[in-house]
């Protein structure tokens, strides 16, 4: 400290360095050896078991550039950055300015380094940034090259980056397009041009997250480099993905919010803007169906669950940001801030925005700066809307109420709001009600009017005196954020030709409706899998498709009468091998078909038919089997305990991956023996040495059971692990281990006993741990009432 050397011994504790005698300007060098994680915390080491190269990256949000360098942790305490770094000369290394042309120092020393020259690079310093922005990508990557001209002028250099062992998969050129497109996109939109030197994309290993948006060096987790055949959805969320994370070079990095209680509109923007870029300035024209379908859907889910919290939510500690990054956060701040810009009207919300960007550039901001430049290009006053949308909790459900005429026409038409007992807030909704009718084989919309909803009660006149249609359908377009009901006459009707409407928004609101009724506990899960059965082949968003499909496995096993489940769950394997097998030959639904019945496989026919195909004695026309297919239908197999061991090390010697290893085990730990749930469970809780990546695919094949009894001598062990787990690992390692292994599955009225018994006995535990538990136990009582009602409906 102004050059006087301190003591470790008594200036450092708990990770904290403790500065006395301060002047007022101080000089502090910090010299340190660190350690390298490998749970994608802080500088993250991995070594690619094809080649034994080593791969380096930096992920710091939210409090992890602790983990490398000294520094003021909070957003608010912006600083300029010049990184020296001394690394093997033939690597690639990549910060968030122009990589320099490398010095050659001379040798690491280190045996481990296959090539020991080494070379220095010196990068220029960064503009003013946020600790948790600042970042470091270092290996031996391939790499491409290209470039864009600004709106200013200047030329962009761009790069894509991924592991040598990868590069034959990266489909580079795809993405430089995507990027050219948002550039494109959001300078224009923003009014404001790239604020940073130059954009690299990084696919790395064992990523935690989608993406983070480093300025000018993002990283994105290499499972968007697909090895083989994806679904259309996992295609559309990478463009998704690539463009939240480039709409944040503007909003969050070049202006960034002021503490943390802001986090959500930092994320609830990117969100809003990359689903807006990828519906206009992409080919996923439904990119909106597909938020409707996905990220509403999380939103309501989310915001359902105890631990729901105001968009805006007290930030007390570090551990309340890490579980703030949720579903309100992201998607219900997004849907709200399209409703915002309805509100408004979208070119004095982006003039808005410009003046925003201008203001702060480099600097921090806070919502209320955003809400005064908004308030001044549209004239309205923002305080009433964000005192009841983004300072309260709950969701509203919007239900019609109609009465109907002698001769076929609308007497009255009511839209009736409604909000949780807890949360009893009523809000403005400015939204659209559609009429939809069967016309020629296809249900589309005749009729719509446009309409602010405000309180318990709104009338719609202009409905007055109109012919009743088939379908009535609130919220028409999802403008709104707010669950919906169909009036009964509608519901009828959509149970039996929801297949048949041409709006991909309006199936994804019904089916969410629907879906969200059953979990709800206001419907049999039976009706919502019978109409996905007869009608999810017809489907053409594949993100809808995929989400029904994940709905459909629990209306089958967690929400139906549990002494149904055997039938239910058999039915279902039978009907999705049957629409695998009508599917159209190379078609996006049949590889999601195949996908969905080697997770659904229930009986010892279905499973023989996993390893026909497997065997290749049985071949569906148009699908090659790929790597990633037969690791899932090795999954299958384990899961029926039908596996073959030889089956396993074959493709374990076929594909010497990362990927092939995190396949592996989630392999083993889907066989539902004992002894090989005892083994999986402890490789992960019992031994820190697995990495976040074989911590995942454990837990996803550990908790895949068919039969729930395999899992329940398992939930003391469970309850027993949490407190250790909570104490000897980082949160987003507590995290995976404790929502990851918890054992959905049973959904029983003694797994919600124990775990409430756990809390009851625990009333000190962090909040941030009592909060993980509470989301699990909600889930479980989520599913016991669904069982309820499906026990009722089955008595009457």
């Amino acid at each position: 400290l102004n050059g006087v050397s301190l003591d470790p011994a008594t200036c450092y504790q708990d990770d904290r360095i403790l500065l006395n005698d301060l002047q007022n300007h101080n000089t502090v060098t910090v010299v340190a050896k660190g350690h390298y994680s490998n749970t994608g915390e802080g500088l993250h080491r991995f070594v690619d078991p094809v080649d034994q190269q080593v791969y380096l990256y930096t992920q710091f949000e939210v409090p992890d550039a602790r983990r490398v360098f000294a520094n003021f942790e909070q957003p608010d305490l912006k600083a300029t950055y010049q990184l020296t770094v001394i690394a093997p000369s033939d690597w690639q290394v990549i910060s968030n300015q122009p990589t320099p042309e490398p010095v050659k120092t001379g040798t690491t020393g280190d045996i481990r380094v296959a090539n020991p020259a080494t070379s220095t690079w010196t990068f220029s310093p960064t503009p003013r940034l946020s600790t948790y922005l600042v970042a470091l990508v270092a290996g031996p990557y391939t790499y491409w090259k290209d470039s864009l001209v600004s709106s200013d002028g200047r030329t962009i250099p761009l790069g894509v980056y991924c592991r040598n062992s990868l590069a034959e998969f990266m489909d580079y050129q795809y993405i430089f397009d995507i990027t050219k497109a948002g550039f494109k996109f959001f300078e224009r939109e923003f009014g404001y041009p790239y604020p940073f030197d130059k954009y690299d994309q990084l696919f790395v290993p064992e990523f935690n997250m989608g993406a983070m948006e480093n300025p000018g060096c993002v990283t994105h987790t290499e499972a968007y480099v697909f090895r083989g055949k994806v679904p259309d959805a996992r295609k559309e969320r990478r463009v998704v993905t690539v463009l939240h994370e480039l709409a944040h070079m503007w909003f969050g990095d070049l202006v960034t919010m002021k503490w943390w209680n802001d986090l959500w509109l930092n994320e609830s923007f990117a969100e809003f803007a990359s689903t807006l870029a990828t519906a206009e300035a992409t080919d996923w024209k439904d990119a909106w169906a597909t938020f409707c379908a996905s990220e509403k859907v999380w939103a309501y889910h989310q915001d359902a669950l105890p631990s729901t919290h105001p968009i805006v939510a007290e930030i007390r500690d570090l551990e309340d940001v890490y579980t703030n990054f949720d579903g309100i956060t992201y998607a219900k701040g997004g849907s709200v801030l399209k409703q915002l810009v309805v509100y408004v009207g979208r070119k004095k919300f982006f003039q808005g925005l410009t003046n925003y960007f201008h203001k702060y550039a480099y600097s921090n901001a806070t919502l209320a700066d955003l809400l005064a430049e908004l308030e001044t290009t549209s004239g309205r006053d923002l305080k009433a809307w964000a005192a009841k949308w983004l300072e309260t909790s709950g969701t509203n459900t919007l239900t019609p109420e109609i009465t109907y005429g002698a001769n076929g026409e609308i007497e009255k038409f009511t839209i009736v709001q409604t909000a949780p007992k807890d949360y009893p807030t009523l809000r403005p909704h400015r939204l659209s009600v559609g009429y939809y009718n069967l016309v020629d084989g296809a249900v589309v919309r005749t009729h719509q009017v446009s309409l602010d909803v405000d309180g318990e009660r709104t009338d719609v006149p202009e409905l007055v005196g109109t012919k009743v249609p088939d379908l009535i359908l609130l919220n028409d377009d999802d403008l709104a954020f707010a669950k919906i009901r169909l009036d009964e006459k509608s519901r009828r009707f959509a149970l039996q030709h929801i297949g048949e409407m041409t709006d991909p928004v309006a199936r994804g609101l019904i089916w969410a409706s629907l879906g969200d009724q059953v979990e709800d506990g206001e419907a049999p899960s039976v009706e919502y899998l019978d109409m996905a059965l007869n009608h999810l082949s017809k489907e053409t968003n594949s993100t809808t498709q995929a989400v029904i499909l994940g709905q459909i496995g629990s209306c089958a096993r967690s929400y139906a009468d549990p002494a149904q489940r055997v039938e239910l769950s058999t039915r279902l394997g039978d009907e999705l091998w049957r629409l695998t097998l009508a599917a159209a030959p190379d078609s996006d639904t049949q590889l999601q078909l195949l996908r969905a019945f080697a997770s659904n496989a229930y009986t010892p026919q279905q499973a023989a038919k996993l390893q026909e195909l497997l065997d290749g004695s049985v071949e569906l026309p148009g699908l090659a089997l790929d790597t990633d297919l037969k690791w899932d239908l090795l999954t299958g197999l384990a899961r029926n305990n039908a596996l073959r061991i030889s089956d396993l090390e074959a493709a374990e010697k076929a594909d010497h991956t990362a990927t092939g290893q995190q396949s592996a085990a989630r392999v083993r730990a889907s066989i539902p023996t004992l002894e090989a749930k005892e083994a999986a469970f402890a490789s992960i809780v019992d031994s820190s040495d697995a990495s976040n990546g074989i911590i995942r695919a454990t837990a996803q094949g550990w908790t895949g059971v068919n039969d729930p009894e395999t899992l329940v001598a398992f939930v003391p062990r469970y309850l027993d692990a949490i407190n250790p787990i909570w104490e000897s690992r980082s949160y987003q390692m507590s995290d995976e281990l404790i929502s990851g292994l918890y054992p959905h599955r049973v959904a029983s009225e003694q797994l919600r006993a124990a775990v409430q018994g756990w809390l009851d006995a625990n009333p000190e535990a962090a909040p941030a741990l009592r909060r993980l538990v509470v989301e699990q136990l909600a889930v479980t009582e989520r599913a016991l009432k669904a069982q309820q009602v499906s026990i009722a409906h089955n008595k009457a």
